[in-house]
C-alpha cells in the first residue's frame, strides 16, 4: 500500500486459541503446517515482533479474525490477550482489526492507544446477544449488535473510521490525528 504512511500485518488468530485444540470434537480444523503448536505460535510471535520494530510507517494497524476485545457474543479472547497484546503494546500498535464477532463495535484501551475495532456484522447478526463487562464496557466508543460494515480512510495524519447499517447509514464514525496523538 503506502509503506510510508500505514504498515498492516495481518496474524492467523486461530492457533493461539486453546479451546480449539482442548475440544476437537466441536471444532475441526486441519492443522497441518501448525502442528507442533507451540513452535508455529513461537515462530510467529517471532516474526511479528520483528515486522513491528521494522516498521518505520506513521500508523501500524494489525487484523486477525478473533477480537482481543469484544462485548460481542464470544467476548474477548484471553488468549490473544495472554501472548499476543503486550507485544501489541510494545510496537506501539494504533489499531487492531477484527471479525469473529457478529457486531459492530469500536473500543478503546484503557491502558494505551490501540484501539479496538470489530467488523463481523457481514454475513449475521446475534441481536441482543452481548457479553458485558465492566473493565471494557466504560471504554465502549459504539456497540452494534446488527449487521453492517466498517470502512477505514487514511492520510499520513489522521485516519477516520466510519461504521455502516446495511443500507449505508453512517452508525459511528472515529477519527484520529497522528498530531493529536503524538502531542497527547
Amino acid at each position: 500500500m503506502f509503506p510510508e504512511i500505514v504498515d498492516i500485518f495481518f496474524v492467523d488468530t486461530t492457533p493461539f486459541v486453546d479451546k480449539y485444540f482442548m475440544e476437537p470434537e466441536e471444532h475441526t480444523y486441519d492443522w497441518e503446517g501448525v502442528e507442533p503448536r507451540k513452535t508455529y505460535l513461537a515462530t510467529l510471535l517471532k516474526d511479528l515482533k520483528a515486522e513491528l520494530g521494522n516498521s518505520t510507517a506513521k500508523w501500524k494497524f494489525v487484523v486477525g479474525h478473533h477480537a482481543i476485545k469484544s462485548l460481542g457474543h464470544h467476548g474477548d479472547t484471553t488468549d490473544l490477550i495472554k501472548f499476543l497484546l503486550s507485544l501489541l503494546k510494545e510496537n506501539n500498535v494504533d489499531v487492531y482489526m477484527n471479525g469473529h464477532d457478529h457486531c459492530l463495535e469500536h473500543i478503546a484501551s484503557i491502558d494505551g492507544p490501540i484501539q479496538y475495532l470489530t467488523s463481523g456484522g457481514g454475513s449475521k447478526a446475534w441481536r441482543g446477544d452481548l457479553k458485558p463487562e465492566d473493565d471494557i464496557e466504560s471504554t465502549a466508543k459504539f456497540l452494534y449488535d446488527g449487521q453492517g460494515f466498517m470502512s477505514v480512510e487514511m492520510n499520513e495524519n489522521d485516519v477516520m473510521i466510519v461504521f455502516y447499517d446495511v443500507d449505508g447509514n453512517v452508525l459511528h464514525d472515529w477519527n484520529i490525528s497522528k498530531l493529536l496523538y503524538s502531542a497527547v
